[in-house]
């Protein structure tokens, strides 16, 4: 009896332990997670690779004398023509404008052809790399270039596209988070039909997001790990999607196991035990899916992967130490008013799962096939997608660097108000200069500033930013200037870069991410054939989410081009996320068939025990995603649109019916070369004991 009551106070000490630790873990790492968002890089350059050419040009410009300069266009517009009024209040604007910022050029104002329209290009190395400083400076040039009285005047060009978007990426995190707090609380209060439950894994998913943002914090201190806004507000819906599945998944099978066990401390033990290993290589396979990201040119996508990564593991350490040590401490009270009694049966009820699996087993082949021709119809919806998305359409609301760089590709038909940026060694500045004003497609070059045996020259083509014809004048510079040792950069230079690496990144991540993934599913599977099974299913899954915003990206949302980086993007999250619900619905068939049940028996039983909490995860996650469309970026709009379409297909269409109907078809075959496609005797893994009776 003594030792009895020994284990009974050390089991009942240690959740109290667990608790203890983490409290004491926020206490250290709340600073830290603090500081997350001070530390994110949203310039177009921090994008890049090192290797790009427009990248070099961004790090020579930092060393020319003033460091960075931030450049901008006034643009002083009124329909019918200028009047002598206006010219005089543009002159009196810029003059008050270069005596409170010191510019670094002598502005001169630059009329369009039909009078409407005067542009004063004016740059300023005053603000230097500092953020803060930049926007300070554009928002004092706003505050001193207004119109009046039938003139507009609108401040554009590379500096205010970049304060613009950076006042966006400011408001990401906070709303992210509440609105993504605020979806899975309504979602867990109609799942869990419980006033009280909700709260902890919520309370849970707060802790580990504060987590992720620490350890994120430490990757960009001790590795230099690049840390965007776009990266950061995906960690946040990461981990309180990722954790909310992990919190159903746990909370569904200790549930079951509170009817069976008289201490929630044994319940507990036991569901861990049960579904452990499933959440364990759920989480593996997500994080070995982003950390493929490693091997990716761009900065953004390179940098996402750890970032991504510490915010998966982040949930699965809360979710397997913390929630159930409150859970164990609340005891069976934290259900009400669904208190599952010990030794009392679930309440019988008609099991939509187990209606559609066995519809979808009178029929495999024909819902299999059905299924499939489906998916594949939806996938040839991505031949509708349209071209690369230009900075210009990258917002859902015009800010007022869009609408500027509008005007002035509307009344500068002749030139472009956005130059090409060439760094040339300085004692080939001359023939650099030269050379460039002959090419194909310049309007004018002009040089700028000299220093650290670098000249900066401003080349401005004909064409209109980011079209056809810039893109291939800044082809034909980079050909024409390369023996010369010059680099070829600026914004459009910038966007040029970005796909081509995007595009090389596709080739490389896509494989590796497959591979990642086939071999965690195999090592949990102990098959070949089920694994490929799930990876196929999941990329069929990602052509269908693509296709269906090809078909309503332009069509409906009025979204005039696709991000470079969403096919990759989604690729790697559809994957990584996707297979965890074929790992929920497979670790519990072979659960059943090691028990000894048949291939289909065990399938639908698998699908009757899972499917509700899968399709749970499926909502949660998927709603998680949703939240991105809300926000005014077009880039994370698609992502987020993408995502969530694919997570649905996947929980009500794919693990529904064709990987259930596939199960069926291929019967213990699913299982080759592992013992369960050899034997129909039960083989339970060693150590593995039966499940208890009740008491």
């Amino acid at each position: 009896m003594g030792a009895e009551r020994t284990l009974s106070r050390r089991r009942r000490a240690v959740p109290w332990v667990v608790v203890g630790l983490w409290l004491a873990a926020l206490v250290v790492l709340g600073p830290l997670a603090g500081k997350f968002s001070d530390v994110q890089q949203n310039r177009a350059v921090d994008y890049l690779p090192d290797s790009a050419d427009s990248t070099q040009v961004a790090r020579i410009q930092d060393r020319l004398p003033g460091g960075e300069s931030t450049d901008l266009v006034l643009v002083y517009h009124r329909d019918g023509g200028l009047t002598a009024e206006d010219k005089r209040t543009a002159g009196e604007q810029v003059a008050e404008i270069d005596g409170a910022h010191e510019l670094a050029n002598e502005p001169r104002g630059i009329p369009s052809e039909d009078g409407s329209t005067l542009m004063y290009p004016v740059s300023s190395t005053e603000p230097g790399q500092d953020e803060e400083a930049r926007n300070a400076f554009v928002d004092g040039v706003r505050e001193i270039a207004e119109g009046g009285g039938g003139l507009s005047v609108e401040v554009g060009g590379p500096g205010a596209l970049n304060t613009d978007m950076g006042k966006v990426f400011e408001t990401i995190d906070g709303t992210l988070l509440f609105a993504t707090l605020g979806v899975v609380t309504v979602l867990l209060v109609l799942i869990y039909r419980s006033p009280f439950l909700w709260v902890v894994p919520l309370a849970v998913a707060g802790v580990a997001a504060a987590l992720a943002m620490a350890a994120a914090y430490g990757l960009h201190e001790l590795f230099d790990v690049t840390i965007t806004g776009q990266s950061g507000g995906i960690m946040t819906v990461l981990v309180l999607g990722a954790g909310t599945d992990y919190a159903l998944l746990l909370v569904s099978r200790y549930r079951e196991e509170l009817r069976r066990h008289e201490r929630p401390y044994d319940a507990m033990r036991t569901a861990l035990r049960g579904c452990g290993p499933a959440i364990l290589a759920s989480s593996g396979t997500v994080a070995a899916g982003l950390l493929c990201l490693l091997a990716a040119d761009l900065n953004s996508s390179s940098g996402m992967g750890p970032v991504g990564m510490v915010g998966v593991l982040a949930a699965l350490v809360a979710m397997t130490t913390l929630l159930p040590a409150v859970l164990v401490l609340l005891g069976r009270r934290v259900f009400w008013p669904l208190i599952p009694a010990f030794g009392s049966e679930p309440k019988a009820r008609r099991s939509l799962f187990a209606a559609m699996g066995t519809s979808a087993a009178r029929r495999p082949a024909a819902v299999l096939t059905g299924g499939a021709l489906l998916l594949g119809a939806l996938a040839l919806g991505t031949l509708n997608l349209s071209g690369d998305l230009k900075q210009e359409d990258s917002f859902t609301d015009r800010p007022e660097s869009i609408t500027a760089m509008s005007t002035l590709a509307e009344e500068y038909p002749e030139r472009s108000s956005r130059p090409v940026t060439v760094m040339a060694p300085a004692d080939r500045a001359d023939a650099v200069l030269a050379q460039a004003r002959t090419t194909t497609g310049v309007a004018d070059a002009t040089a700028g500033r000299t220093g650290g045996d670098w000249t900066e020259i401003s080349v401005f083509p004909t064409a209109a930013p980011e079209s056809a014809g810039e893109t291939r004048t800044i082809v034909a510079l980079r050909d024409a200037l390369h023996d010369d040792g010059a680099h070829v950069g600026g914004p459009s230079a910038q966007q040029l870069d970005l796909a081509d690496s995007e595009a090389r990144d596709r080739k490389v991540i896509v494989p590796l991410v497959l591979a990642a993934v086939f071999v965690i599913l195999v090592a949990l599977l102990r098959s070949l054939v089920a694994p490929l099974l799930l990876l196929a299913a999941v990329v069929a899954v990602w052509g269908a989410a693509l296709g269906i915003g090809g078909l309503v990206f332009e069509p409906l949302f009025g979204f005039q081009g696709t991000d470079p980086g969403l096919g990759l993007l989604s690729f790697v999250f559809l994957v990584a996320l996707g297979v965890d619900y074929g790992i929920f619905l497979m670790h519990r068939m072979r659960e059943e068939s090691l028990n000894g049940a048949e291939p289909e028996a065990a399938a639908l039983t698998a699908l009757r025990t899972t499917g509700g909490v899968i399709a749970s995860a499926g909502i949660v996650l998927a709603a998680t995603f949703a939240v991105l469309t809300t926000l005014p970026l077009v880039p994370l709009v698609e992502l987020g649109f993408v995502i969530a379409v694919g997570v649905l297909l996947d929980t009500f269409l794919v693990r529904t019916y064709l990987v259930t109907t596939a199960s069926v078809l291929l019967r213990r075959r699913m299982w080759w070369p592992g013992r369960l496609s050899r034997t129909p005797e039960p083989v339970r893994p060693e150590g593995q004991e039966r499940q208890p009776e009740p008491v």
